[in-house]
This record gives C-alpha cells, sequence and structure tokens, in this order.
C-alpha cells in the first residue's frame, strides 16, 4: 500500500520519519539493482535530493512546513528544464544540444513548495506515444504482472513506475493525449490531467501547443489535488469531495465504450453500478462528435504539425537517432498545409462548442481511461503492426479530453489483485476543482468510506 502526502505529513510531523529517511529510502529503491530504477530514471538527484531533504527537516525543526510536499521525494519528467542540462525528452538526439538557461516554472515551484526531486523520468522519446516504450533508455515494467514484463504506458512512463514502486511520492508528467492519465490507469494509480492553461508550460519541451498540459501521478485524487495546487499556484482552498447523491454523470456510448476486454468492460460496469448505489445519476448519452474526431485529425492532428515545426531542424541534423516509431509520426506533419492547419483549428473550435453544448447538463463524463489492460512490452516491441494498433486504441478516450481543452482524472476502479483499470472522470475546459472533487468522491467510494 503507497503512502499518500497526508501520512507521510503526518509522520513528518509526529517525527517518526525525518525528510532524510524518506529521501534515502527512494534512493535505495532507485538504485536498487533488481529494481525499475535504471529505466524508470534518466537521470537521478542524489546528492541534490539530500540537501533539499536536509534544508527541509531544519525548517520544520523551527516549526516551518512550506507545503504539503516539503521534505517529500517527488520525480519530474524528462521533459522539464533544469538550469544548466540539456533537456533530453526521453531521446538520444538533443545530446550536444544547448543547456537550459532556466528551471521551468513548474519545477521552479516544486523547488519553492520544498519538494525533494530525486530525479528525471523516463519516457517515451519526445512524449509522443501512449505506450511508454523507449528503445535508448529502456521500458520501465508496469508494477502488474512483472513477470510478464507489461507496458507501463506512457509517455509519462517513468513517472508512474516512480511512484508504483516507491521511489518517488508522486512524479510530474505532461499530457497531451493521455500521457499522464494513461500510465495512471495502467499501472494503478490516479493521475490529473489540467485544463491546458492552469499549469504553465514555459520550459517545457512541447509536443503540440494546442494539446499539452502538466499534471501529477501519486496515490490517491487528493494527492493529485495538492500536487495540482502547487505546480498550478492555485492558492484557493483545496476542494472537498462532492456529494455522490444527485450528481449527474454522463456515459458517452459513442467510441468511448468499444472494445473493451473483459476485465476493463466488469470493472467499468461495477464503477457505474456503485457510482448507482451511492446515488448518482447515471446516464448514457450519445456522443456523435467523437466519432468524427478521426477524420478531423486525419492528416496528422495538431500533435504532427506542431511536432514537424518544433523538430525539423533537429530531425534534418540527427534524425537517424529517432525512435523511428517515433520519427515517422513526427514525419507525417511535414505534409500538412497552413491551409489544413487553419481548417483543423476551425474543425476544432466548432467541434468542441457541440461537445460542450451536448455535456453541459451533467457534472461530468465518467469513461474507461483505456479500453484494454496492459499488453506485454515483447509483443509490441516485435510488431510495429502491433505497436501502432496498441497505441492507437490506448490513447483514443485520453485524446477525446484534450481535443475538448478540458481536464479529466484516471482513478483506480478495479478489484484489488487484479489487473489495474482506470476510471476517467472528465469535464469542460476550466472544471479542474469540480473534476477533482468528484474524484475525490469516487475515490472515497472506493475505499468505503
Amino acid at each position: 500500500m503507497l503512502s499518500t502526502l497526508d501520512e507521510l505529513n503526518l509522520a513528518l510531523q509526529e517525527g517518526r520519519k525525518t525528510s532524510i529517511e524518506l529521501t534515502e529510502e527512494a534512493l535505495a529503491r532507485i538504485g536498487d539493482p533488481a529494481g525499475e530504477g535504471a529505466r524508470a530514471f534518466t537521470r537521478v538527484y542524489a546528492e541534490q535530493a539530500r540537501a533539499q531533504a536536509r534544508a527541509s527537516d531544519l525548517l520544520r525543526e523551527a516549526g516551518l512546513r512550506r507545503s504539503a510536499v516539503d521534505g517529500l521525494p517527488v520525480s519530474i519528467k524528462d521533459l522539464f528544464d533544469v538550469r544548466g542540462e540539456t533537456t533530453m525528452a526521453g531521446s538520444v538526439a538533443r545530446e550536444g544540444e544547448p543547456p537550459a538557461e532556466h528551471n521551468a516554472v513548474v519545477v521552479d515551484r516544486l523547488i519553492a513548495a520544498g519538494a525533494v526531486i530525486v530525479g528525471r523520468t523516463n519516457m517515451t522519446e519526445f512524449a509522443y506515444s501512449g505506450l511508454g516504450i523507449n528503445p535508448h533508455y529502456g521500458t520501465p515494467l508496469n508494477p502488474w504482472d512483472r513477470a510478464t514484463g507489461r507496458i507501463p504506458g506512457g509517455s509519462s512512463s517513468g513517472a508512474a513506475v516512480s511512484v508504483s514502486d516507491g521511489m518517488a511520492v508522486a512524479g510530474i508528467g505532461s499530457d497531451t493525449g493521455g500521457s499522464v492519465r494513461i500510465p495512471s490507469a495502467l499501472c494503478g494509480l490516479a493521475g490529473f490531467k489540467p485544463s491546458a492553461w492552469r499549469v504553465s508550460m514555459a520550459g517545457v519541451l512541447p509536443l503540440s501547443a494546442n494539446l499539452d498540459s502538466i499534471g501529477p501521478i501519486a496515490p490517491t485524487v487528493r494527492c493529485c489535488a495538492a500536487l495540482d495546487a502547487i505546480i498550478s499556484g492555485d492558492n484557493a482552498p483545496a476542494p472537498e469531495p462532492a456529494q455522490l447523491r444527485g450528481l449527474r454523470l454522463a456515459v458517452p456510448t459513442t467510441l468511448a465504450l468499444d472494445a473493451m476486454d473483459n476485465h476493463v468492460a466488469d470493472s467499468f460496469r461495477q464503477a457505474l453500478a456503485r457510482l448507482s448505489a451511492a446515488g448518482a445519476l447515471v446516464e448514457e448519452i450519445a456522443v456523435p462528435e467523437f466519432a468524427a474526431l478521426a477524420g478531423i485529425n486525419a492528416k496528422g492532428g495538431f500533435t504532427a504539425a506542431e511536432a514537424w515545426a518544433w523538430h525539423r531542424d533537429l530531425i534534418a541534423r540527427a534524425g537517424g537517432r529517432y525512435d523511428p516509431r517515433v520519427v515517422s509520426r513526427i514525419l507525417r506533419g511535414k505534409d500538412m498545409s497552413a491551409a489544413d492547419y487553419l481548417d483543423l483549428l476551425d474543425a476544432r473550435e466548432a467541434w468542441v462548442a457541440a461537445v460542450d453544448r451536448r455535456i453541459a447538463g451533467y457534472d461530468a463524463l465518467v469513461l474507461p481511461t483505456v479500453p484494454i489492460v496492459a499488453p506485454p512490452v515483447a509483443d509490441l516491441a516485435a510488431s510495429d503492426e502491433a505497436y501502432y494498433a496498441a497505441n492507437g486504441l490506448i490513447l483514443r478516450n485520453p485524446t477525446l479530453i484534450n481535443f475538448l481543452d478540458g481536464c479529466a482524472l484516471s482513478v483506480p476502479c478495479h478489484a484489488p489483485g487484479s489487473a489495474p483499470v482506470g476510471l476517467m472522470i472528465a469535464g469542460s475546459n476550466g472544471a479542474d476543482r469540480r473534476i477533482l472533487a468528484v474524484g475525490m468522491a469516487v475515490e472515497d467510494l472506493y475505499a468505503g468510506r
């Protein structure tokens, strides 16, 4: 059972633990040769973390506590600038590129809050896949069925495994098409994708300026809410759990429930039954716009167009060093014209307005985060066909919310001991606090509270 921020803060407050002890425990797990640390992290900040932990302990002795994450080990995705280092983004193609002159805003906010940053986490190269497979640094294995060796989900693969394996209390990732929610769902964790404007992207290597967002992966929704407040600079009081009785929840039947495997389908049905029994009003609705999205993105969408614009010079210099499965998707953007891009902007505006009208009377959408359990790494590494098929299926539902410019949680909804399954709770742009409140209530329902 993973410890939450509240549990660890209480241990620090009561003197049962110190920050340096928690940090040494995290570093020991990262360095364990029998563990996943070597694949989950691309860089470890052992000495800096120890210094941050000692400072936190000294401040605590003086009666000062900076935030809910003060003195706790946190990981950051290898996408965020750290002053003096080249941001590699899970690639080797950027070797020799100039180092960052400043920390990313999100890194500075974590440091100011007293977080002990233990290292940079591995990811799909340049964040361009939902599977988490990385041929350069290895693929950290899902905590479930590790003997088989299953994907962790991506692109924030190392972030999720750092949390699931106790190498960090929380991981900060990015989400362009599900890259926080997918690994959270497949690894049995909570993950929050905020509205894109909520957390500054300054100092973050982009994938798609129109779709990128930054969010936390953690043991619970409450942990995610606390971390979101820190990295977003939101000083409002923390959300309280919503009342499930009378809550209006919409289940989109268009596309989102297609191709579920039996375990995900059973877990999702049981989640809806629990919510209904608790008094929530669960209603199935058609959302025909969801079926239209593939056609809107047929030429590659924002990710291909905007990734090509950012990567074209680097590909010219070092394209042979990219993961072929990543660079092939970026190259799709090369053939998009300015007119295609403007058409895409117009189509998105109309699509978002139509979906927002359709879901306006509901407190949240609920749907499976991912329609299948985590497949074995070996099956996908060996076959391009299997890789792309799994990637498309796994990205499908989360991508709907990124295109909506909305916000969403993934909350575990599987039976204890079974394969992890995520319940996605989603809303329109700006509904972040309401979605967190609904997520807390769902979490409490599963905890029997």
